[in-house]
């Protein structure tokens, strides 16, 4: 009835404009309109099919794509989790999610991302054939948003048999590039979308509150159950692991995120050999605030020398890198109209000759391309006078 509804409203419509349309063309209102509508006799060409060459490289794409779909989809994982709350008479109240995820490794080893299965209590994983498997989490990184389960096969049954997804080249990706994503968006298992890469490079917020760098932004359609999917090339590697969209509806808007394929490839080894990623930390993040120009004429009409932009150190942790390493934070306050600013230490620059002004940029530098144990030249300005600190990275706490 409902749907019924909606037809006669559309013939209504049609019939309205219909008779307007009319009337206006009898009226002589829009003669000019009305001679360039088409006619019973209208001897206008017919609308031109593709070129030959043209239709053949559409049908060579299709049977592309319906090549990479084929091969790539039955690494592809439909992940459900269960957690129960309890509701005012103590009653178990079971609440479900969804997402994706690829296969890794020979081992049942699965790829996903660490909000598919955050606060989970039962997971399970669906394959392409049917088969449904209880899983185990093996480690999670929240501030990549990334997360290895196991599938956990019965004694009595054989082991599935699917080949993992290889890992591509993400450190040499193109705006414009094709890609393909695979998922389960709203349930709907194994549904495959094309775009491009729209951009490089992007930061979006960790689960953490943390930020995540080097981002590839992508239009293929992810939506809802997307999460934990692989982004994929054209010859079926996965490029990036599908974590985000930025959509004020909470549905596809033509803006994803997805991980990219090397820090997955950095990341994943360590959750799958030890439960989680070691951080590097220099031992002064959380406790800098970030030096204006304005800031800094203030704070040299004061008398303090200081640089137009760097890292104010307001503290450093007791034993850490920096600390060792002999950084120091600030000796006094001085107050700047609303501010209150802890002033003698030292200002952070540069790490490595790259330029850290602000305090995500030396997070995302030391994470994109350090690892616990580097050391790293701290480039900082102390007393109005430059110095190179070298510092080795520990494990952030």
């Amino acid at each position: 009835m409902r749907a019924s509804w909606r037809v006669w409203l559309a013939l209504g419509l049609g019939a309205l404009l219909t008779l307007a349309v009319a009337g206006l063309v009898s009226c002589g209102k829009t003669a000019a309109w009305a001679a360039a509508m088409p006619t019973a006799t209208s001897t206008a060409a017919p609308r031109r099919l593709p070129e030959a060459g043209a239709l053949a490289w559409l049908r060579a794409e299709e049977r592309w794509l319906e090549t990479l779909y084929a091969q790539a989809s039955p690494s592809v994982v439909h992940i459900t989790t269960r957690s129960y709350a309890y509701n005012l008479f103590f009653e178990p109240v079971p609440r479900e999610g969804t997402g994706s995820g690829f296969v890794w490794d020979a081992q049942g080893h699965i790829v996903t991302n660490y909000h598919v299965v955050r606060g989970a209590q039962e997971i399970e994983v669906a394959l392409a054939d049917g088969t449904r498997l209880p899983a185990r989490v093996v480690g999670v990184d929240p501030p990549n948003d990334l997360a290895v389960l196991q599938w956990v096969v019965p004694a009595d049954a054989p082991a599935p048999q699917v080949a993992p997804l290889p890992l591509g080249d993400s450190l040499n990706l193109r705006v414009g590039q094709r890609v393909v994503a695979i998922g389960n968006p709203f349930g709907l298992d194994r549904t495959m979308t094309a775009g491009i890469i729209s951009a490089l490079g992007r930061v979006i917020q960790s689960e953490d509150g943390g930020f995540i760098g080097e981002v590839i932004q992508t239009d293929a359609a992810i939506n809802p159950g997307n999460s934990g999917g692989p982004l994929l090339d054209l010859e079926g590697r996965v490029i990036g692991v599908n974590t985000a969209i930025f959509s004020p509806s909470g549905a596809n808007a033509g803006i994803g995120f997805a991980i990219p394929a090397h820090t997955v490839a950095r990341v994943v080894p360590e959750l799958i050999r030890q439960g989680y990623y070691r951080h590097p930390w220099l031992g002064v993040e959380g406790f800098t605030f970030e030096l204006h120009p304005a800031v800094a004429r203030a704070l040299r009409a004061q008398g303090y020398a200081v640089p137009d932009e760097g890292l104010l150190v307001v503290a450093v942790y007791p034993g850490s890198p920096a600390d060792r390493a002999g950084l120091r934070g600030g000796q006094r306050t001085v107050r700047l109209g609303h501010l209150r600013l802890p002033v003698g230490g030292d200002v952070i620059v540069a790490v490595d000759d790259q330029p850290t002004p602000t305090e995500r940029d030396l997070r995302l530098w030391l994470e994109n391309h350090h690892r616990v144990g580097d050391q790293v030249v701290v480039h900082l300005v102390r007393d109005g006078e430059p110095r190179t600190v070298p510092v080795v990275l520990a494990e952030r706490p």
